[in-house]
């Protein structure tokens, strides 16, 4: 019969090897990737270009689950509820878990409830003007808001959205005066910028492009901290006068806090892996993204960097909305 000094041992030796385990034989039944918005947006593309591969490499069904609402709040939250057995994952975005959690009431906690598993994609904004405004560069643009009364108008695919706060940031870090026009979305936001109701935005890329080529929009700026492969004709916002500006669309997989690090280290090496594969690269630049790279550990920091980021662009214009 073993003392319980010995039973101790056992009881304290073997938590540090169960993670071990555990990634040994995972995944040994199917995988859930919540993905919180309708089927056919960006981020379920995503989640689908990731959840296929993976099925075929580890002979696991990875089964996409769309659960729009509430602006992705019903499927993270799912997800946050989960077991943190790694059989659960998010496809979450810079909107799901960094900007409405700081704009709105969630039902869960961004940092608390999830373990960061790996940055997917990144897609910058394009600072765009309609072919009327005269502006051909950031600088210029400035000048035309400082030398009309009340600035210029810049519209956005909504209160609260990423192309509002790229605009509340630069109005912030250029010194300059723009009064935000919320749209219903970005189609229609993107209509009224062509058509001049409104003089500029902050874009997305791929919905941007095909109106530059065609010269109804005149693209100024990336917002990206480097040129863009897909624009490289078009300079950065930081290189145009507006120093250490960077917003940056993006996802990434997270799984429920608690779940075992090993699993995580496991499918942030697949998914990192996958997602730089040569015709991965391809399909991602043909949407304007690039693919994500990086620990666990370091996609993590980035989520904290991202969330004090737009927490003092939040608070210094007074857009929180309930």
């Amino acid at each position: 019969m073993k003392t319980k000094t010995a039973m101790a041992g056992i009881a304290l030796v073997f938590p540090l090897f169960a993670p071990l385990a555990v990634a040994a034989s995972y995944p040994d039944k199917p995988i859930r990737l919540i993905a919180p918005f309708a089927p056919g947006g960006g981020a379920s593309i995503v989640a689908r270009m990731i959840s296929e591969p993976l099925s075929e490499i580890w002979k696991q069904s990875v089964v996409m689950d769309n659960r729009a609402g509430a602006a992705g709040a019903i499927g993270t939250e799912m997800a946050a509820r989960a077991a943190p057995d790694g059989y659960t994952l998010v496809m979450a975005t810079a909107s799901t878990i960094v900007i409405n959690p700081l704009m709105f009431k969630v039902p869960f906690d961004p940092l608390r409830d999830f373990a960061p598993v790996a940055r997917a994609t990144l897609v910058p904004l394009i600072l765009v003007v309609p072919a009327a405004v005269p502006a051909k560069s950031v600088r210029e643009l400035t000048m035309l808001a400082t030398s009309r009364a009340g600035g210029l108008a810049y519209a956005s695919s909504g209160e609260g959205t990423i192309s509002h706060l790229a605009g509340e940031l630069f109005k912030a870090s250029a010194g300059v005066n723009m009064v935000h026009v919320p749209y219903k979305g970005g189609g229609q936001a993107l209509i009224d910028i062509i058509a001049g109701h409104v003089q500029t935005g902050f874009v997305n890329i791929l919905e941007a492009l095909p109106n530059i080529r065609t010269g109804r929009l005149r693209g100024l700026a990336v917002t990206s901290p480097a040129r863009w492969p897909v624009v490289p004709e078009i300079p950065t916002v930081g290189e145009s006068g507006v120093p250490a500006y960077e917003v940056l669309q993006w996802s990434g997989v997270l799984a429920p806090a608690g779940t075992a690090r090993d699993v995580i280290a496991k499918l942030n090496r697949e998914i990192v892996r996958i997602l730089n594969r040569p015709e991965m690269r391809e399909r991602l630049a043909a949407s304007g993204a690039a693919p994500g790279s990086g620990t666990p550990e370091e996609f993590g920091a980035f989520i904290r960097a991202e969330t004090s980021k737009w927490a003092g662009v939040i608070k210094s214009a007074h857009l929180r909305v309930e």
